[in-house]
């Protein structure tokens, strides 16, 4: 008999072939035999207007793997006021294309991530429907204490109401969780001390993690030379996600820092809500150590990551909750060390400090990170790369997340 399993998403998603976290999870499961279905989101920007102008769900079948795309507001990249309302709508819809296109489907393990918290609807249906499925919460994101430590949500007004709303919400998706699988040790104790109805027995680290692809060896220099990059000294790059998380004032505070530097180079690659402020400021200092680009296609990224020695994470101080970026796993597959400057609730950057393939710093100081930093550039790097490789192949293959599921099956 094969298994099938249901995968709610709010990434977009139409081909498990593709890299990242989920993509490689989800490949995995099919290679080993499961019957895959993702729902995924169809957002109102991919069409350029109005949700109303756009199609309504819609199934799609590629080699073999059922996509369920639905209807959406823009989730991601947009404003707190419409992200919010569509994660509150989010769950109705989902609720309503997976009774219409998959309601005869017998699931028998059911997965989904945060964000968002607002699932609960859909998971409690699928649960009264099929009450021997398992329940497992991939837990990427606590909110909304996330947005409550940045200043989106507070204890009072209106922010304090919807702090209330969302708190209600991620306690039931809890409860409804058979199991949850969080990113990090520092966040199996954050859960745990701030949610006493838990059992300590259904919470466990189901990490983020890649099907590992041999390095590639890719000349160097013509890709520093392609982007205009110096190809005389280490390159510290940061990509990903530039919004509130990362913290934007202190990033520019430490480019400003070192605006001038002759024995490295900065380069910033991404796109967010807070991109626009780091663009101007890079548009009027003119920093010679600094490149800021806009975000790059997947395959050329990749490429660009393969030409630059030192990987970048950055985390707002104000944090409670301890993030931890998947940006590491593409850092640490191309054998590259990693500089950490976050808030002090995570354990990124201890981690990586502890197994000797990192240096890490609270992200309040431009002066601790500039010794890091100056300790970073006078470090073999090369062999804190391999160790960050070999912590990489010990602990976060997707084979990692997958046994941590399947010994609950």
């Amino acid at each position: 008999m094969v298994d099938n399993i249901l995968f709610l998403t709010m990434s977009r998603m139409s081909d498990i072939h593709d890299r990242g976290i989920y993509n490689d999870l989800l490949r995995n499961f099919y290679v080993e035999g499961w019957k895959v279905y993702v729902v995924t989101p169809r957002e109102r920007s991919v069409f350029g207007g109005s949700v109303l102008n756009a199609r309504g769900a819609e199934l799609s079948v590629l080699d073999g793997v059922q996509f369920l795309h639905v209807k959406t507001l823009n989730l991601q990249k947009t404003s707190t006021i419409e992200k919010g309302i569509g994660q509150v709508l989010v769950e109705n819809q989902y609720k309503r294309a997976i009774k219409k296109y998959l309601g005869d489907v017998k699931f028998d393990l059911i997965l989904y991530s945060t964000p968002p918290i607002t699932f609960s609807k859909v998971i409690a249906y699928l649960k009264r429907h099929y009450p021997r499925a398992l329940t497992y919460l991939l837990l990427k994101d606590i909110f909304p204490q996330n947005a409550m430590d940045l200043g989106m949500l507070s204890n009072k007004g209106v922010k304090g109401l919807l702090y209330c709303y969302f708190r209600r919400k991620e306690k039931i998706l809890y409860a409804l969780s058979d199991y949850i699988g969080c990113m990090s040790p520092a966040n199996v104790r954050y859960l745990l001390a701030n949610n006493s109805d838990i059992a300590p027995n259904r919470v466990e680290v189901a990490p983020n993690s890649v099907t590992l692809c041999e390095p590639v060896e890719v000349d160097r220099e013509s890709i520093r030379v392609k982007y205009g990059l110096p190809f005389d000294k280490p390159i510290f790059i940061y990509g990903g996600n530039l919004g509130k998380p990362q913290g934007i004032p202190f990033i520019i505070q430490c480019l400003e820092a070192n605006a001038d530097r002759t024995d490295c180079h900065f380069l910033i690659i991404g796109s967010g809500t807070e991109f626009p402020k780091l663009k101007s400021w890079y548009q009027e200092a003119k920093p010679s150590s600094v490149t800021i680009m806009e975000g790059l296609p997947k395959a050329e990224y990749d490429e660009l990551v393969h030409a630059c020695d030192v990987g970048l994470i950055f985390l707002d101080h104000r944090f409670t909750i301890p993030n931890y970026p998947s940006r590491l796993l593409s850092y640490l597959e191309n054998k590259m060390p990693v500089l950490c400057a976050t808030d002090p609730n995570t354990d990124i950057g201890t981690i990586a400090q502890d197994n000797g393939y990192g240096y890490w710093c609270e992200s309040n100081s431009v002066d601790a990170f500039n010794s890091i930093l100056d300790k970073m550039i006078n470090s073999d790097r090369k062999a804190m790369g391999e160790r960050g490789y070999q912590f990489l192949k010990d602990n976060y293959l997707v084979e990692h997340t997958y046994n941590a599921i399947m010994k609950h099956v």
